[in-house]
């Protein structure tokens, strides 16, 4: 069964080992998360739970029928996942029935966004020389070829918007699985800000 757990990011925090060395950490607030509807090969073509999070008043009418077909108040959130586990409509999904301690999984999350940066903040490029008269400090450098062909590449690292992209982060050890306050904590950093909806999903790579 594919493992899958909706959050929000509340921040990082440190626990320590036996050893008492300290290791960072970061708490996801999770779900819970309700099964709105089960899509299944006959009729989707493929076989996926569509489930729902975080309270919110408004919806669409055709997100509105849905909920109320499945028995669930309206979410704000509608995520699916592959799965071959049977589940009932309105069913809960708690962080403590996916991940236990020990587990790897995968988190994918919005970076946080870092507004326009140039080719040295934004893909780590060298800069220039740092002499009096230069006068080529931080910018680019060479742009290719000259007559041919005359244009520059796709692909090029070139200064623009930095972050506000979805980012994941894999092979991250859970720590910490807390049913009662529906808590995971994750060893290391996650993506995105405090507060930042993240999705966990078990590792697609094994360590």
């Amino acid at each position: 069964m594919e493992k899958y757990m909706l959050g929000k990011k509340a921040g990082m925090t440190q626990l320590f080992d036996d050893k008492g060395n300290s290791i960072p950490v970061t708490v996801i607030d999770c779900g819970p998360l309700f099964v709105v509807q089960n899509k299944t090969a006959e009729n989707d073509g493929y076989k996926a739970v569509k489930v729902g999070y975080g309270a919110v008043k408004n919806a669409n009418r055709p997100h509105k029928g849905q909920f109320a077909k499945a028995g669930v108040e309206t979410k704000k959130v509608l995520r699916e996942f592959k799965s071959e586990a049977d589940y009932t409509l309105g069913q809960e999904i708690r962080v403590s029935d996916m991940f236990a301690v020990g587990d790897a999984v995968d988190i994918s999350g919005v970076s946080k966004g870092k507004g326009f940066a140039g080719n040295i903040k934004r893909h780590g490029q060298s800069g220039g020389p740092e002499s009096h008269g230069s006068m080529y400090h931080r910018r680019v450098g060479s742009m290719g070829p000259n007559t041919d062909p005359a244009r520059v590449f796709k692909g090029k690292k070139l200064p623009g918007h930095m972050g506000a992209v979805n980012v994941t982060v894999q092979n991250l050890d859970v720590m910490m699985v807390d049913g009662e306050r529906n808590i995971i904590v994750i060893k290391g950093a996650v993506p995105g800000p405090k507060g930042g909806l993240v999705e966990i999903k078990s590792s697609v790579k094994s360590k």
